[in-house]
């Protein structure tokens, strides 16, 4: 991996933004796939066993140079959420066009437990991003969701983020829906 990220506080929530400890990436993978299993209308761990056994594994895609993986805590350090960061969209692992986008970054697989909703856990998460992206001195942002993520979906429009359909795709039968954020 590169250089750490630059942990801060985010005062508003009282929340950590830092690069995942070793000791969280298996509470992190468990809590994603808790999310991303329990919402309505995404394929489940049956359909799609092979995403769900990513998700549990999360903690592997440091093995990739410019791959990272942010995660806020509580100043106790109590996991709120994570988010993968890829410095090189070759790495970005998705189907469609994404990974061959030169001069980007990309997010995947946003998860905020639960009961930290409401609190900013994905905002922070997905500006540090940004500010990491900013850093490489990127010209874009790149991340996908679906429509059963609505919620994040909105959070990134409000963010500036732009649909890009050249970047969609299928996940098996599930659309996956292409954004952009020009830097």
């Amino acid at each position: 991996m590169t250089e750490k990220y630059q942990p801060h506080a985010d005062s508003a929530a009282g929340m950590l933004i830092r690069d995942l400890p070793d000791e969280k990436a298996e509470a992190l993978g468990r809590l994603m796939v808790t999310v991303y299993s329990t919402l309505d209308g995404f394929p489940s761990p049956e359909e799609q066993p092979d995403y769900y056994q990513m998700l549990a594994n999360i903690g592997s895609f440091t093995q990739q140079p410019e791959t990272r993986i942010l995660v806020a805590t509580t100043p106790d350090n109590r996991l709120l959420g994570g988010v993968l960061y890829f410095g090189d969209m070759k790495d970005y692992g998705s189907g469609g066009t994404a990974p061959k986008v030169k001069n980007a970054s990309g997010i995947r697989l946003l998860a905020v437990d639960p009961v930290a909703r409401g609190m900013g856990v994905g905002k922070a998460l997905t500006e540090a991003c940004i500010e990491l992206a900013r850093n490489k001195a990127h010209a874009e942002v790149v991340l996908h969701t679906t429509q059963a993520m609505q919620i994040a979906w909105r959070m990134y429009e409000k963010m500036g983020f732009k649909r890009s359909e050249d970047l969609d795709f299928l996940q098996q039968d599930l659309p996956v829906f292409g954004f952009r954020l020009r830097l």
